[in-house]
């Protein structure tokens, strides 16, 4: 997608030329002045969690992230696709440091985030923030969305109050809301203006990567576009980077660079959006595909789906992740979990029908 240059766009912020007058630290500045991009800006390596499970009188370990692997580079959108319960938000969360890793490593700008400590932590958690599914999660229904707003500001001592007011002011006009509602209260806002509030909260401190958990799926259709046009036209303003989360393949079609396909926690095929739409490989992908609603209802969708039964039906004992549900099943499916191999240069598949 085109993007314009950072450092150089009349939507951006202010900055905060010093601190203020009572000692607090200046406003964040904009990400996108001083990235250039060099590597990636958040690596994801054989990232596994798991979960006691329990069974009556007895517990197991459920492996919600499988060895996890991929990257987001600067200014990129990447999409984490799946069903409910294959490990995406679980993997979202880790990404947050929200839950701790069991394996595996999670970098970002070069740095291993399980190792942060301290002060090192907390200037770390202002380059990263989430977007959730229900935006009432990150709003005090007791108080105005604009402290709501302010409040991480606050938290992390930044600015003068006057600073960080027009801050907030300046926040919500930018998502397509007024100066005016930040004395409104969030049950005073429909669905998709709450949302607007979680983005602004969001993008307060002027992160360099967010986490959007499912963030229009509550939402009506008119409705989800409005926003994802919103999070498109703030990545190019602010060179921002998205780590996208959804169970719908058609949502992230426009909005992502690259699509990650999850199932049962391990990605099982990987590649860049418009490949992925064109030449799905992988016996899952191809069902997430045709489940997507035709464009016009007249429309029918030929051919059966390579699926059989529901994601819960079996325990996984070995081998593919997808083997008890997929139609093209061999006996070597059941028995040996199969190696990633590429397609192409960005695009990569685990499955046997592939030697």
């Amino acid at each position: 997608m085109s993007q314009n240059p950072p450092g150089n766009n009349p939507g951006l912020l202010p900055e905060s030329p010093g601190a203020s007058d009572n000692g607090a630290r200046p406003l964040p500045k904009s990400p996108g002045a001083s990235d250039n991009g060099a590597h990636p800006l958040l690596v994801v390596d054989h990232l596994t969690k798991q979960f006691p499970v329990r069974q009556g009188f007895r517990s197991r370990w459920l492996t919600a992230v499988d060895d996890v692997s991929f990257h987001i580079n600067t200014r990129e959108t990447y999409a984490l696709v799946g069903e409910s319960g294959s490990g995406k938000s679980t993997t979202g969360r880790a990404v947050l440091r929200l839950v701790d890793a069991d394996a595996g490593h999670v970098r970002f700008d070069g740095k291993e985030i399980f190792s942060l400590r301290n002060r090192a932590l907390r200037e770390w958690r202002r380059e990263i923030q989430m977007i959730f599914q229900d935006p009432l999660s990150s709003l005090d229904p007791k108080r105005s969305i604009g402290y709501s707003i302010e409040e991480p500001l606050i938290i992390h001592g930044m600015g003068s109050r006057p600073q960080r007011r027009e801050r907030v002011r300046q926040s919500l006009v930018r998502v397509g809301l007024t100066a005016a509602d930040e004395r409104r209260y969030p049950h005073e806002f429909s669905g998709g203006q709450r949302q607007r509030i979680g983005i602004a909260k969001a993008l307060i401190l002027n992160p360099r990567l967010i986490v959007c958990d499912e963030p229009v799926s509550a939402l009506d259709v008119s409705i989800r576009s409005q926003i994802l046009n919103l999070l498109l036209a703030l990545q190019r303003e602010q060179a921002l980077s998205y780590l996208f989360i959804a169970h719908d393949l058609s949502v992230v079609h426009h909005i992502a660079d690259r699509i990650g396909v999850m199932y049962r926690g391990r990605i099982v095929e990987e590649a860049p959006t418009q490949t992925l739409f064109s030449d799905p490989r992988h016996p899952y992908t191809r069902f997430l595909m045709a489940s997507i609603p035709p464009a016009h209802p007249r429309l029918k969708k030929t051919g059966p789906l390579p699926v059989a039964g529901d994601t819960g039906d079996e325990p996984r004992q070995g081998g593919c992740v997808f083997s008890g549900r997929c139609a093209y099943a061999t006996p070597r499916c059941h028995e040996q979990t199969p190696p990633e191999r590429y397609i192409s240069r960005q695009h990569r598949v685990a499955c046997h029908l592939y030697p």
